[in-house]
């Protein structure tokens, strides 16, 4: 059942877009953090602090975003599944809004948990939390508390958005404007007048690197799940760098053609079998005015 795991683990995210993109875009990233051999496309740019602290002058001038779709309140509900075993469920809420560096933020958090008959075998009990800008959708601080089996890690990143920074276990890290974490990105995503043929590229932040991810639009599908039946988008997230998401096989992700943009179903293809992600129980937020 480690397999299982592994490729749970090493898929993330639509990061983000992990068991799931979907999912997993919050849930489990340890296997894919513990090697750090082929980072084939990080940024030059996202580099430690050269600089004194004091010379970087803070820019408050932010972008401000149309969000309709998705807002306090919302929660979905996935269950997780390798082949035909189905292995457990992640949740994604939208907790609160809050104020954070004189911004209001989403406090958003997800959740992975085996199945009761699944722990004898590999337990997994992880969670996730990002602060996202409600207005420019960018996010400030993030942090993930993964029990997967035997294997334990924590992580918190902290944003700077004002001087373009990035704190995380002691080091400054110099980082693009509005850097996204793996989970904000997939509500940053969602956010988008997303057409078919379109290719989205979102500068992502993790181990104290940057990231591409390239987003493609394929073409629309209709998809039935647990949930219900929707018309989707079918879109692929190409995470270019195996240092950061070990990417081994072909990962789509199915998301609602409408102002919500809400993931109803993950369909991973790797090297032992297939992964899903399907959408059980959802609940709408309310947006901000």
């Amino acid at each position: 059942m480690r397999n299982f795991c592994k490729i749970t683990s090493t898929v993330p995210v639509v990061a983000a877009i992990v068991v799931c993109l979907v999912v997993a875009f919050g849930s489990s990233y340890s296997v894919a953090q513990e090697s750090d051999t082929e980072q084939t496309d990080t940024l030059d740019s996202c580099r430690k602090l050269d600089l004194p602290y004091d010379s970087l002058e803070p820019d408050s001038n932010f972008r401000d975003l149309v969000n309709d779709a998705f807002g306090v309140g919302e929660y979905l509900k996935f269950e997780l599944g390798y082949g035909f075993i189905k292995a457990g469920t992640a949740e994604m809420r939208v907790d609160s809004l809050f104020e954070h560096n004189g911004r209001e933020c989403y406090m958003i958090t997800t959740k992975a948990r085996t199945y009761k008959f699944f722990d004898s075998f590999y337990k997994v009990r992880d969670n996730g939390e990002t602060w996202l800008d409600a207005w420019g959708l960018f996010s400030w601080r993030f942090e993930k508390h993964l029990r997967e089996g035997s294997y334990e890690a924590d992580v918190e990143q902290v944003f700077d958005q004002y001087r373009g920074l990035a704190f995380e276990k002691g080091d400054t890290i110099m980082v693009q404007r509005y850097v996204q974490d793996v989970l904000s990105s997939l509500y940053y995503v969602r956010s988008l007048d997303l057409k078919v043929g379109d290719t989205i590229s979102i500068d992502n932040y993790n181990k104290k690197k940057c990231y591409r991810l390239d987003v493609i639009v394929h073409g629309r599908e209709e998809v039935k799940v647990k949930a219900g039946r929707f018309t989707c988008l079918k879109i692929e997230p190409l995470l270019r760098s195996a240092g950061l998401f070990k990417h081994e096989g072909k990962l789509t992700v199915y998301m609602t053609d409408d102002r919500l943009k809400m993931p109803v179903l993950l369909k991973s293809k790797v090297i032992v079998g297939s992964i899903t992600g399907e959408l059980m129980e959802f609940r709408l937020g309310e947006l901000i005015d």
